[in-house]
């Protein structure tokens, strides 16, 4: 099979990494299409997988959509030569037309139920929408659901090992105390008219009284946090956010990545309360706190870095939540090779509807 991987985002070259490698390695043929965005071209490279950039990121509305279509015109030239049986991405909308214009088939893959501009680009021309179980939306037949999350498609122990050497790059000691920040840009399509943390310096004071405080950021740093910055090549940051003691951000991913692993996550935003997996995380599991309202997450924040068994209960939470979930690649390559090489003999009935536990 000729499988076309689009990545748009860093969090794309996690999730479809080990999918990757098992495809290459059961004989298939794979191409990676990506896009410049923040470290995507770093991780592709460092994790050695072979892609073509087909643009890069630019802020606000207007260059956004002309990015889509540059992608779209690019994708569809470079799809005439490498014929793919199946094209696969997380809520492209690139990837699901121009499957639909060459009558190929496409998954696309989506855990966030707010972008919904990006769902009604999307979903009218894929083939398959796969969601987590805990997504809150049904999107009908084509959906798919499955017990798991996006991220314990790299994070599940069977493809994730803590290094504990990797702390060195940081100056810290197995068990010293510290946490990490996380910072956004505020400008994915979803992302308009949204906002984080308010009080950043308050948060950094408070944390500091704990031990050492990391920042990782989409986008510059004001001055004053310059010095927080980490500054580690990005393959890395999993190991951290294992160690660390606590997380606290905007970005999304980098909250679950966190709550999966058995670090105690804060995610804050506005967008806090619209996404299935972070009710999931919070009310079924009690690994990760949401908040909308910046004074209450701090609040919490130095409740949570007062408790000094924060780590020994949240790994016994974590546990928990992987007795209740899948291995997501293997849900992945399983549903990839099921599937016939003739759209023509394709049945969206025979997998509709489905649920995978």
């Amino acid at each position: 099979m000729r499988v076309l991987v689009d990545i748009g985002h860093p969090a794309h070259v996690h999730f479809f990494k080990n999918t990757i490698w098992s495809l290459e390695k059961k004989g298939h043929q794979v191409m990676v299409v990506s896009r410049d965005k923040d470290v995507v071209i770093e991780l592709l490279n460092a994790y050695g997988i072979p892609h073509t950039v087909l643009s890069k990121v630019k802020p606000g509305k207007i260059n956004l959509l002309e990015e889509w279509f540059i992608r779209e015109f690019k994708t569809f030239k470079i799809t005439q030569k490498f014929d793919p049986d199946l094209f696969i991405g997380v809520l492209s909308p690139v990837i699901a037309q121009v499957a639909w214009i060459q009558r190929k088939k496409s998954i696309i893959f989506n855990d966030t139920e707010h972008a919904v501009l990006a769902q009604k680009l999307t979903y009218p021309f894929c083939d398959i929408i796969c969601t987590p179980s805990c997504y809150l939306k049904n999107e009908g037949r084509k959906q798919i659901r499955y017990s798991g999350y996006h991220e314990l498609a790299y994070l599940h122990p069977s493809y994730f090992t803590p290094r504990p050497e990797i702390l060195k790059d940081l100056g810290v000691e197995e068990g010293e105390p510290f946490t990490i920040l996380r910072f956004v840009s505020w400008g994915a399509h979803h992302d308009f008219g949204q906002h984080g943390i308010k009080n950043k310096v308050a948060l950094i004071q408070e944390a500091e009284k704990f031990g050492k405080v990391f920042i990782t950021s989409e986008g510059p740093l004001e001055k004053e946090f310059e010095k927080y910055r980490i500054w580690v090549s990005p393959e890395k940051i999993h190991h951290l956010l294992y160690y660390a003691t606590l997380y606290v951000g905007e970005g999304a991913t980098m909250a679950v990545e966190s709550a999966i692993l058995g670090t105690p996550a804060i995610y804050i935003s506005t967008l806090a309360g619209t996404m299935g997996n972070f009710s999931e995380l919070e009310k079924k599991y009690g690994l990760l706190f949401n908040y909308s309202d910046s004074q209450s997450a701090l609040t919490k924040t130095i409740e949570l870095l007062k408790d000094s068994e924060l780590k020994k209960t949240w790994g016994l939470k974590r546990a928990a939540l992987l007795r209740d979930k899948i291995n997501v690649t293997e849900f992945m390559v399983k549903l990839i090779e099921s599937l016939p090489e003739k759209k023509s003999k394709y049945s969206l009935s025979s997998v509709s509807d489905e649920s995978y536990a």
